[in-house]
């Protein structure tokens, strides 16, 4: 997983780069992990909605990232889920 200023690049199934804009990550002690959540860059639809991806990972003790995995609980996305409305509420308020 590369860091640029706020991206990411991901490798989807076919093995193509996305890059891919970094929402907000966040760490949970509940699961002992931390979360990504992204969106591809320039995918909006025409209603300029992004579809949001989440991943988890585990951060490595020499600073480097770990590497994305899937999120695999219903647990984890009902936590993911709760952190983006979070999210999105207080962007919505800044407006």
């Amino acid at each position: 997983m590369e860091h640029g200023q706020n991206h990411i690049t991901i490798i989807d199934e076919k093995g193509n780069e996305q890059l891919c804009e970094v929402l907000f990550t966040f760490d949970s002690e509940e699961f002992g992990k931390s979360y990504v959540l992204y969106y591809p860059v320039g995918e909006e639809d025409e209603n300029g909605e992004i579809e949001i991806h989440a991943s988890s990972f585990t951060p490595s003790e020499d600073d480097q990232d770990g590497e994305l995995q899937p999120i695999e609980t219903e647990e984890e996305w009902d936590l993911i889920e709760e952190m983006l409305n979070t999210f999105l509420e207080e962007e919505g308020e800044e407006e």
